[in-house]
């Protein structure tokens, strides 16, 4: 397993790699000029013709796009690594400091999520299972078949719009910390973690449905519950245990996806988490913010691959790398 996890660790490195060379290119042949936009505070009628070249010069020295390409980005890679992320261009403000300040907004909003799905998408898949072709797994059916039909964020938008429209009620857009009123924090991410883990909800229902009536139907469930076994002992501990296998693997993408879509969630319900960092980053063009946020989404995306492969082998004994 050590082996394993070194062997997935180097890998990572190298798409690590392919990212950041991808990032850093795209933001490069984007159209404009990130000098010009920072001196002008983002006016784009202005052009290199009605500006001092000296201050423009210093603007790109200051910046850092006056050294070539190569220089720039081995230079950011490694204060990346380094945790020396340097400063945005537009505010000035560290960026670690954004970030240690909007990181745990995002990640209570992803943990949020995830919990609201696990916990409601496995028990809704189990009844469905044990209940088959009755109304309550129709019932669940249409559920799921919904959750994975709407997006997020035009669900989101339908519940704010509906909800001013018709009963002259809107959620609560104001961010309020923990430490100052956990109930009126937890009332805030109630809407974005509901709507933000529904399709994750809907997958797993789906999945452990089918896994479940799968392990259900074999050879051994029929030994348990001909051994005089309880039934919900032979549900619980003999099936769901195997039926859990490949939905954790849903699970896994479920973070990973839901790591990627709170920036919509933040943006429509306004919170102030790195997601909307990275919108406001990418519509300034601010090329250090950019780079850092998607340099630790995809660390967070490839470290949830890595733990939900490790699982594979603490659940089932017969798994090894």
């Amino acid at each position: 397993m050590t082996n394993y996890i070194i062997n997935r660790l180097l890998q990572m490195s190298v798409t690590l790699l392919g990212v950041t060379l991808i990032v850093f290119a795209l933001l490069r042949i984007a159209p404009g000029d990130i000098a010009l936009l920072v001196l002008t505070q983002g006016i784009e009628e202005v052009t290199r013709e009605d500006v001092d070249p000296i201050v423009l010069a210093r603007v790109e020295a200051r910046l850092g796009i006056d050294r070539p390409l190569y220089v720039q980005y081995f230079t950011w890679l490694w204060d990346t690594i380094t945790f020396d992320w340097g400063t945005g261009f537009y505010t000035a403000k560290p960026i670690m400091e954004e970030f240690k300040e909007r990181f745990p907004i995002t990640l209570q909003l992803g943990f949020s999520s995830i919990l609201l799905a696990v916990s409601m998408g496995i028990p809704i898949g189990i009844m469905m299972a044990l209940k088959q072709d009755t109304w309550m797994d129709y019932a669940g059916r249409i559920f799921a078949l919904a959750g994975l039909s709407m997006p997020s964020f035009w669900l989101a938008t339908v519940i704010i719009a509906g909800g001013v429209y018709l009963f002259d009620w809107s959620p609560r857009l104001e961010y309020t910390y923990p430490w100052e009123s956990l109930s009126n924090n937890l009332i805030i991410y109630f809407w974005p973690a509901l709507i933000g883990g529904l399709l994750a909800m809907a997958t797993q229902s789906r999945m452990m449905r089918s896994t479940m009536l799968e392990v259900l139907r074999q050879d051994y469930i029929r030994t348990a519950h001909a051994k005089g076994l309880r039934y919900m002992v032979v549900v619980y501990r003999h099936a769901m245990k195997n039926a859990l296998l490949p939905v954790i693997t849903i699970i896994g993408i479920s973070m990973a996806v839901i790591a990627g879509g709170s920036v919509i969630m933040e943006t429509i319900f306004q919170l102030p988490g790195i997601g909307v960092y990275l919108v406001r980053g990418m519509n300034q063009r601010d090329y250090p913010v950019v780079q850092d946020i998607v340099f630790v989404i995809a660390v967070w995306i490839m470290l949830t691959n890595l733990v939900v492969d490790v699982a594979y082998g603490w659940l089932d004994p017969r798994i090894r790398y």
